[in-house]
């Protein structure tokens, strides 16, 4: 068994996969539109999307289980596009995790060396050594009808890596599980991603699955890739306007660019002032209609804010959530915006018809985009 721990993870064993401009088409309409995604060695990249964006599709042309219509998969420099699944050397966990139910936990996570003909003493150590790997090597005789749905899971992913593959793909393998139990699994598949140093793909819907665990995130949207980056920078600096409302909150104003270069820019919002921005997206010039997004926690509640960069509304609703207090707030223009600020004492919810300031907590915070 590798010995490491997630601040020195393992030398990476995962080989490279280049999907090379995937295109998928069912008849007329397109699940997949010319993606390309460099994965290094040993990463461990999200897909992130809505239902029907192609993340699915993606991981199945992966896995072998659909030729694609256009485009590579490459692996270790290698292109596999002829090769069947068995022969990818690519492990599966599923989201039902695909357990056989007359077999033993132990016969589970042999199943892959029996079917390429390995003989029983390798079988039973390997499955022995899989199992003490994600903690469950106490219950080899069991069978999957006797496990918790977490330790199931630990099964599947046992199985998967018991074959020794190249590429590791996830299904939204957490969706069944309970929040608690499905953050502690979280911690647990990362860390035996990096103790393995396989090369992962994770699919899954939930922005924080994807934000806590991938080293990188590629965000799909319509079959289109939309964003390829380390998760602070998916959440900090989009691409698109997508991206920006898709992964996390945002509050959207109209407004007018009145001013930009590549470090930032300015613009007049349509509820009133003028707000500071990071440097926009794409071809836009002074004069353009835009969309401001600015998240609820980069606004704060200051009745003594001065100067260009505020904006004046009137408090319709406030939630305490626990150490935060997020407050919806109509502006000049009639926009609601959400204000999240940490709940330091009961005097910070405000009444509704409170008259309030809003200021950015620092300038620059904001993304804007050519309005939709």
């Amino acid at each position: 068994m590798v010995s490491a721990s997630p601040s020195n993870p393992a030398a990476p064993r995962g080989r490279t996969l280049l999907l090379d401009g995937i295109t998928q088409r069912y008849g007329g309409s397109v699940a997949v539109n010319d993606v390309t995604l460099d994965i290094r060695g040993g990463e461990l990249v999200a897909l992130l999307g809505p239902s029907g964006c192609g993340k699915t599709t993606l991981l199945r042309i992966i896995a072998g289980f659909l030729a694609q219509t256009k485009g590579h998969v490459i692996v270790g420099g290698e292109t596999v596009d002829g090769l069947p699944p068995n022969r990818r050397s690519v492990g599966i966990v599923f989201q039902n995790y695909a357990l056989f139910p007359h077999m033993t936990v132990a016969e589970n996570v042999a199943y892959g060396l029996d079917a390429r003909g390995a003989d029983r003493a390798t079988q039973r150590s390997e499955a022995q050594r899989m199992l003490d790997l994600v903690k469950l090597g106490h219950l080899g005789d069991r069978y999957p009808r006797q496990l918790s749905g977490g330790q199931q899971q630990r099964v599947a992913l046992a199985r998967a890596l018991a074959v020794n593959p190249s590429i590791l793909l996830l299904d939204e393998p957490f969706a069944a599980l309970d929040k608690n139990l499905r953050l502690d699994m979280q911690i647990e598949v990362k860390r035996i991603q990096r103790l393995s140093g396989i090369t992962t793909i994770l699919v899954t819907h939930d922005q924080e699955e994807a934000l806590s665990m991938a080293d990188r995130v590629a965000v799909l949207s319509q079959g289109r890739l939309e964003q390829f980056s380390p998760p602070t920078e998916i959440y900090d600096a989009p691409d698109s306007l997508f991206v920006n409302t898709f992964v996390g909150s945002a509050n959207l104003l109209g407004g007018v660019l009145v001013d930009a270069d590549r470090s930032g820019g300015k613009v007049r919002l349509d509820a009133g002032g003028l707000i500071g921005t990071r440097a926009p997206k794409g071809d836009l010039r002074p004069g353009s209609r835009v969309t401001v997004c600015l998240r609820p926690e980069h606004l704060r509640v200051d009745p003594g804010a001065e100067g260009v960069e505020t904006l004046n509304g009137v408090v319709e609703m406030g939630l305490p959530l626990g150490a935060t207090v997020v407050h919806e707030i109509r502006v000049g223009d009639g926009t609601a915006v959400k204000v999240s600020e940490a709940r330091i004492d009961r005097t910070l919810l405000l009444a509704p018809g409170t008259p309030v300031r809003l200021a950015p907590i620092a300038p620059g915070l904001a993304s804007v985009f050519a309005a939709a």
